[in-house]
């Protein structure tokens, strides 16, 4: 059985790279504000989830080390088992009152906090519906389950409606991004809230691309929105983009913490994040949450982009995230594209299927506050010459 397996996944991964679509790890060598180091190449990175540039803050720095001196480099235990550490309990009350919530709980990764509410919230006799193009740990998240998943077309909250209509009376739970990580653009969370409201359905917000870059104090997408904990009561949010940490946290009632606690497996049986890391992230919250020129600066260096991208002919997602993605099309042009681009000196990687659509191959240019105007417009050149050698290339 073992060998029958594994050469299946063998005939898979030939049938990728027979595609063109196999993917390969590449190591960074060392990362200095915007450049890294590939392969013996400087290059300025535009792939960064990075989006306040806090990464290499010294302030996070600072309180890793204090951290790392005060408990050590891990936690040694799940958090009902002695893992649970000061700095833990104080992350979640400062991450809980700057979006609004009566509580939060942290878990490892984003993925297990998808996996811990879904698991704790739906099962086989339930309803998940779901917009087509969220994170796959939400869609993972659904299946896992054996609940009955409904997807709906992006971001139509009338599709949502019908999906929801399909199985009226049933236990429902309607989950979505907040910002799409692929196509930067924002949910119409309002319209999707009063229709959950209006059908009894649970509302469940992945806004981990939202956090730290929209809304009051970069509060994120539900709060740019105007809703409360009662118009979204299931938030979660990651660590590891515009904090520049990892891990992330679920927030909400007491009620529903309490019940993640009791029966999210994702939760109970994983070890604590190191205390030491909790330290720097919340360093983290304070940076991101108050010192709001770097969401100023952002806001900025999004609308230089999209600009110059009009003046200049280049083709993007409506998007007012700090995720800007140029359309290409063809999976082999995207990756010429890219070669392209790391040629000259940037590092803008090709997003190709299974990751989006086929003919919706990418090239996903992120922004930090840590970018110059300068280099804003040296890489628009360089798009400009890519994407014009890509249509040459299809015409040829």
């Amino acid at each position: 059985m073992q060998a029958h397996v594994l050469e299946r996944l063998v005939r898979a991964h030939a049938v990728r790279a027979e595609e063109g679509l196999a993917r390969k790890l590449r190591c960074v060598d060392s990362v200095d504000g915007i450049r890294v180091h590939i392969d013996g190449k400087a290059l300025r990175n535009f792939a960064s989830n990075d989006y306040l540039g806090l990464a290499q803050h010294p302030a996070l720095r600072e309180a890793l080390v204090r951290g790392a001196k005060q408990w050590g480099v891990g936690s040694g235990a799940a958090h009902l088992l002695g893992g649970h550490r000061e700095a833990h309990a104080a992350l979640e009350e400062k991450l809980a009152r700057w979006l609004g919530r009566d509580r939060a709980l942290l878990f490892s990764t984003g993925y297990m906090a998808n996996l811990g509410v879904a698991q704790t919230l739906l099962g086989a006799d339930d309803l998940c519906v779901e917009d087509k193009l969220n994170h796959a740990s939400l869609i993972d998240a659904a299946r896992l389950t054996g609940c009955e998943l409904k997807r709906y077309v992006h971001a139509d909250v009338e599709s949502a409606q019908r999906q929801l209509e399909t199985r009226e009376g049933m236990p429902a739970l309607l989950a979505t991004d907040g910002v799409f990580s692929m196509d930067g653009d924002v949910a119409p969370l309002a319209s999707l809230s009063a229709l959950c409201a209006e059908r009894s359905a649970a509302f469940f917000v992945d806004d981990a691309h939202g956090l730290g870059v929209l809304g009051p104090e970069g509060a994120g997408s539900v709060a740019a929105a105007g809703l409360t904990q009662a118009e979204v009561p299931i938030l979660m949010v990651t660590l590891g983009k515009a904090l520049g940490v990892a891990g992330a946290v679920v927030a909400g009632s007491a009620a529903l913490i309490d019940g993640l606690v009791q029966f999210a497996r994702t939760y109970v049986y994983t070890t604590a994040m190191p205390p030491s890391l909790a330290a720097a992230a919340s360093a983290a919250v304070d940076i991101a949450r108050f010192e709001h020129w770097r969401r100023e600066k952002l806001g900025r260096l999004i609308a230089h982009f999209r600009h110059g991208a009009a003046e200049r002919g280049i083709e993007l997602i409506a998007s007012r995230t700090p995720i800007q993605p140029v359309l290409v099309g063809a999976s082999d042009a995207t990756t010429q594209a890219s070669a392209q681009l790391e040629d000259e000196g940037f590092f803008v990687p090709s997003i190709r299927p299974p990751t989006v659509a086929q003919g919706k191959s990418r090239l996903r240019v992120t922004l930090s506050a840590l970018h110059e105007e300068a280099d804003i417009e040296q890489l628009l050149d360089a798009l400009a010459r890519a994407v014009a050698q890509s249509r040459r290339r299809r015409k040829d």
